[in-house]
């Protein structure tokens, strides 16, 4: 008998309905979560952050597919990417990776520190708290998933760019659903006006200015506040996150497609009842026995 590498079981029932929302599986995301918090994640989060990294990534390959189809390509490469973020800044998440990746090799700028002597990307990136870059390659299955969602192929450079920024973003929402839980809301919301250098600062006119619709508004409004136990993270506590890590029309899709998904579960639970829990099980792997003398 050989050694059987250690593999993945998964336990449980799945619902169809449910389990189509992402192709970032709950075992995966909960995986997540449990690197950077010892808090409790409940089933509506689960699901919720896998829209929301959803969301993000096929807005991502959308644009480099765009970029790609330019030139009458439709295996995507590492410089649509750049082109993608370069077009819309919205899609511009899961920044640390970029230190890990060479497509964005001298693109981030130089960081000096207190003495004024230059720090190393390399160097720049390391930090105690888990990143995300460690476990990228677990993200690989559902971003394939995704790229065929939308008829195109990817160069392995670029399916490694792409598994980086998934498991980068869904770790910094999963940071600040954590956060969120802690401080009893976002207590951080604000208004940035964008100007140029030269354009002296706005002031205050007496003439009503332009504001999000009052939808959006009385939104972002209910996320400032939580309520809940404090030892839990919830669905609308990723959302909250969800206002933190994006803005623009990708942080307005995204919450609309990650409530939706967090009600489609609600529903499925009422009418077939609470599911098994599912769990992943780690087998070690079975070890030669010498039998011999």
């Amino acid at each position: 008998m050989t050694a059987q590498p250690a593999r993945l079981e998964r336990i449980g029932p799945e619902t169809d309905s449910v389990v189509d929302v992402s192709p970032f599986k709950p075992p995966l995301v909960r995986a997540v979560f449990r690197n950077v918090t010892p808090m409790h994640v409940s089933r509506s989060a689960t699901w919720a952050a896998a829209s929301v990294t959803r969301t993000v990534l096929t807005e991502v390959i959308t644009a480099a597919r765009r970029a790609a189809a330019a030139e009458a390509r439709k295996k995507l490469i590492p410089r649509d990417l750049l082109s993608a973020i370069d077009r819309n800044v919205e899609l511009e998440v899961g920044g640390k990776w970029y230190d890990h990746s060479p497509t964005f090799k001298g693109l981030n700028g130089v960081m000096y520190d207190a003495e004024g002597v230059i720090v190393p990307p390399r160097k720049r990136s390391r930090t105690r708290r888990p990143s995300g870059v460690a476990g990228a390659h677990r993200f690989e299955a559902g971003v394939r998933q995704l790229l065929r969602n939308q008829g195109v192929t990817a160069v392995p450079a670029m399916v490694r760019d792409l598994d980086g920024i998934a498991s980068v973003f869904l770790t910094d929402l999963a940071r600040d659903a954590a956060m969120v839980v802690r401080e009893g809301g976002v207590t951080r919301f604000g208004t940035v006006t964008l100007v140029t250098s030269d354009e002296p600062d706005p002031s205050p006119s007496p003439s009503p200015s332009p504001s999000p619709s009052p939808s959006l508004q009385d939104s972002l409004r209910a996320l400032s506040t939580r309520r809940g136990d404090a030892r839990t993270i919830g669905g609308d506590d990723v959302l909250a996150a969800t206002t933190i890590q994006l803005f623009g029309d990708i942080r307005q899709q995204a919450l609309a497609e990650a409530r939706g998904a967090t009600q489609s579960y609600s529903s499925t639970q009422l009418i077939a009842g609470p599911p098994v829990e599912e769990e992943v099980v780690d087998r070690p792997p079975v070890r030669e026995i010498d039998r011999r003398g």
